[in-house]
């Protein structure tokens, strides 16, 4: 029985995020009817981390098993042929038997891209935040450097009121029902590249919506709005009413999953 390690580039416009959901369009959904179409066999892939609707993926991670004996450059190029061209198998590869796309990662990178110009256009849109704000970008970055380290982040977690029954965006639950949502952030950082704002964060792991609340709250520090050196006592605070608005959802991307050498 091959176990696969597959790795995925997705545009989550058209999706109900990736986790599947009865009669709706999702990126798991889509991936396992892809799986059955192929080889006549019913498996959930299991994906890094759940991304969320119009949420976007340049390197999902998932893991499968499957019973049929087919090479991995077959099956990468049967799935492309199967899937829609929104979603693209960027690799297939034979993983170890321990191997879980989501308990065996390590470290995840989120980009989130926020584009400055005046018009924001048509084809760049669904992929972007369109701010026409004069946003303080030193400021921001400040903002950002308070975030990294081993911090309580429920200032920054989803306070949606069934939250508690799902998961978050990397799979790990936050700080609901007595859980924590203690994470630690490894690098958090914005830089511009062209008319593009990217706030670039790597972490062990992630709360629902976390990457979302902490870009709108460096936005607010951006405008002048909430001053930087605001951040150590929201995340102080571990209450969600102490943080900005949620960015939307276009403009993250699930960038990078990191494992342990040898997978």
């Amino acid at each position: 029985m091959p176990h696969w390690k597959l790795t995925v580039a997705y545009d989550g416009t058209s999706f109900n995020g990736w986790q599947v959901q009865p009669g709706l369009p999702t990126v798991q959904g889509r991936l396992s009817q892809s799986i059955q179409n192929i080889t006549g066999e019913s498996v959930l892939p299991q994906g890094s981390g759940r991304t969320d609707t119009g949420v976007h993926a340049l390197a999902q991670v998932v893991s499968l098993w499957l019973d049929s004996p087919i090479p991995a450059s077959n099956l990468q190029r049967a799935l492309n042929n199967q899937l829609p061209g929104s979603i693209r198998v960027l690799r297939v590869e034979p993983a170890p038997t321990t191997f879980h796309a989501r308990h065996s990662a390590r470290r995840k990178t989120y980009e989130y891209r926020i584009s400055c110009e005046a018009v924001c256009p048509p084809t760049l849109a669904p992929f972007v935040w369109s701010c026409t704000w004069t946003l303080d970008v030193a400021g921001m970055q400040r903002a950002a450097s308070y975030v990294i380290g081993e911090h309580d982040f429920t200032s920054f977690a989803a306070t949606d009121p069934d939250l508690h029954a799902r998961e978050t965006e990397d799979g790990q639950s936050g700080k609901i029902e007595g859980k924590s949502a203690i994470r630690s952030i490894f690098a958090s950082s914005w830089h511009r590249e062209g008319s593009l704002l990217i706030y670039r964060v790597t972490g062990s792991g992630f709360l629902h919506h976390m990457v979302r609340n902490l870009v709108g709250t460096f936005v607010d520090v951006g405008r002048g709005r909430t001053p930087a050196e605001a951040i150590p006592g929201i995340l102080e605070a571990r209450s969600r009413t102490a943080a900005g608005p949620t960015a939307p959802p276009q403009g993250l991307f699930l960038l990078e999953v990191e494992y342990d050498n040898g997978t």
